[in-house]
């Protein structure tokens, strides 16, 4: 528990998973190791999907920006359902430090994206905590209520599905550094990468993806799985996928996306794109018959894809192709993104 970032799989198998209260059977998919919601059968024809995960509070970044994140990295989990979100709670330990004026603008920023995507704020707790001084202000919940038999969940990949990736490796990463220390990171990539770098930021939603996809899968199942890119990038959400699915696979180097802006500022803060936080992104679980509908449908939505792999047994078989050569795809236990924001702040970058 002293790493930096998530728990890894080891941990959570041993300590959170065999103590997850009391085992009830409405409970179609609980605690799970790479799976981004819970199910809960509601014996309607219909099931509730629920997630949680840290809100932001990141100073450097702004009150918007910040809002923004809390907001849209909850809903990105939803998305991978391919339903969108519906209602959110929130628990808030505020910094004390932090003024009226700047927690109502936060709120009223809040208020305004979940507004946008028709999400009713629902409850929760505020308060303030003396010595907070974390990025982290709190944590929340979002649901959303639909069809049980539509709602996808990252476990679902079948042995023969083709890997998809929308959009390219890092976006919140490379955006939230470059707006943190735009002064650095405009005199060494240059103010056209560190503005490309900045217009990322806006861009680290996948609903698109979860609304193309749900009327792809409307009359025939064409996506199996979705799972979106969070710590560890790219490549560490396909192998948490493979897990949750108790699958293996091949991710082909080559065909992972990353442009010259996220090629400069990883470089920067000496970051492998395909390895750090990554929101913005989606890792699909294609049936391959349907491969040309789904990769032209995304497109034709502004959305970029790309088949990168293929899921495969035997389920401990985690394959990284380079140039032909295959190699164990490495998984790091903690995102390398940590690191460099905190180290850029200790060496006073602007």
């Amino acid at each position: 528990m002293k790493k930096v970032g998530k728990i890894d799989e080891d941990y959570f198998k041993k300590v959170i998973l065999p103590n997850s209260g009391f085992r009830r059977k409405e409970v179609l998919i609980g605690p799970n190791f790479g799976v981004d919601v819970a199910v809960i059968d509601l014996f309607d024809g219909k099931a509730m999907a629920l997630t949680s995960d840290p809100l932001s509070l990141i100073p450097t970044l702004g009150l918007q920006e910040s809002a923004w994140l809390s907001v849209h990295l909850m809903a990105n989990d939803i998305a991978t359902t391919s339903f969108a979100p519906q209602y959110l709670q929130t628990v808030l330990n505020l910094p004390t430090s932090l003024s009226d004026a700047e927690f109502r603008e936060y709120w009223q920023h809040i208020d305004v994206f979940c507004q946008r995507i028709g999400v009713a704020i629902t409850g929760g707790h505020t308060g303030s905590i003396e010595g907070q001084n974390s990025t982290i202000s709190g944590g929340g919940t979002m649901i959303t209520i639909a069809p049980k038999d539509r709602l996808l969940t990252s476990n679902k990949a079948q042995v023969g599905d083709l890997v998809v990736m929308t959009n390219q490796c890092a976006m919140s990463s490379v955006a939230i550094l470059s707006m943190s220390f735009p002064e650095t990171v405009q005199q060494h990539v240059g103010k056209e990468l560190t503005q490309k770098a900045n217009e990322l930021f806006y861009q680290t939603s996948v609903l698109k993806e979860a609304e193309v996809v749900r009327q792809l899968n409307e009359h025939e199942i064409v996506v199996n799985a979705m799972h979106d890119v969070t710590e560890g990038g790219v490549l560490g959400a396909v192998f948490e996928m493979s897990v949750a699915s108790g699958l293996g696979v091949d991710v082909w180097n080559e065909r992972i996306d990353y442009t010259p802006v996220e090629k400069s500022v990883c470089s920067l803060f000496e970051l492998d794109p395909r390895f750090c936080i990554g929101a913005g992104s989606m890792i699909l679980a294609v049936k391959p018959q349907h491969e040309t509908l789904v990769i032209q449908t995304l497109r034709e939505n502004n959305v970029p894809a790309a088949v990168i792999g293929k899921w495969s047994q035997p389920a401990d078989s985690r394959v990284l192709v380079t140039e032909g050569e295959k190699r164990p795809m490495p998984y790091f236990e903690t995102d390398p993104y940590w690191a460099a924001y905190f180290g850029a702040l200790k060496k006073g970058w602007k």
